[in-house]
């Protein structure tokens, strides 16, 4: 008995190593990224809105792809439900194309910042302190936009991503990358 119980404890203590394995690729704790890694051209042509990392600004319309520009708020539960997969996806992504985060109806400045480490996003985010955003993205959240090498926008998905692969299709049809 005693030695079918020590099984029983080594394969649990494997299945619960090889969980975790898994789960390490993806990072638990996040960080606020600089904006200075984002391809920008020098043209201009919309808002500037502050980089979460405090230290510079970005002009919506300098913004250059292969992007995917995601708008949320820590607020917004939805934007919380697709956080997994856009995690996975930039794991997957990240040479071959940006992902920005755009944080936007704050209650107080450090809500996002608390959200994004706990979420554990690892890509750049901009921050809309005053609502400037809404006449760019509309109402409501989340909005997740695809844009392309040339700085157009390929596509607007409006709300919530449903899973990963959603995420890779829309990115294959409309960036034409096949990620994932």
């Amino acid at each position: 008995m005693k030695k079918n119980l020590g099984i029983v404890y080594l394969i649990a203590i494997l299945l619960v190593s090889a969980c975790a394995k898994q789960s390490d690729r993806l990072p638990v704790t996040g960080e606020v990224v600089s904006c200075a890694q984002l391809n920008v051209s020098g043209a201009r042509g919309g808002p500037t809105f502050p980089c979460m990392d405090g230290k510079s600004s970005l002009n919506f319309g300098t913004l250059r792809g292969p992007l995917i520009v995601n708008v949320w708020g820590s607020w917004c539960a939805p934007c919380k439900d697709e956080i997994p997969f856009l995690k996975s996806f930039n794991s997957k992504a990240q040479s071959r194309l940006q992902m920005l985060g755009i944080d936007v109806e704050e209650a107080k400045p450090k809500d996002g910042s608390d959200f994004v480490v706990s979420q554990g996003m690892t890509w750049p985010s901009l921050v809309d302190p005053d609502g400037r955003s809404r006449s760019l993205f509309g109402m409501g959240v989340p909005v997740t936009w695809f844009i392309d090498s040339g700085g157009k926008v390929a596509f607007k998905k409006i709300g919530v991503l449903k899973s990963e692969r959603e995420l890779s299709d829309l990115t294959r049809k409309y960036l034409h990358l096949n990620i994932g």
